[in-house]
């Protein structure tokens, strides 16, 4: 699992229910640009996601742009992996 290191504020807002929009684009940003952990394309798809249910317009662009480069299998794992997490909270 990739090493991730928040402070105390993004672990609060994380553990809030759902996570807030920004913290879910902050982590979409950290899988798509590789910044503290491995560049996970399907991860990343899975946060901006979740995001852009938050009401992130920039997560649905970044989400958009990322589908453009993954193949139809990883977007339908990027999304299973969402309802989980969603349905986990």
């Amino acid at each position: 699992m990739a090493r991730m290191q928040f402070d105390v504020a993004d672990k609060s807002e994380l553990g809030a229910p759902g996570g807030s929009g920004d913290a879910l684009l902050n982590l979409g940003l950290m899988y798509s640009t590789g910044r503290d952990v491995e560049v996970d394309l399907v991860t990343a798809h899975k946060w901006f996601n979740l995001a852009a249910m938050r009401g992130s317009v920039a997560a649905r662009d970044y989400r958009a742009e990322l589908a453009r480069e993954m193949s139809p299998a990883e977007v339908a794992e990027a999304q299973r992996q969402a309802r989980e997490w969603l349905a986990s909270q």
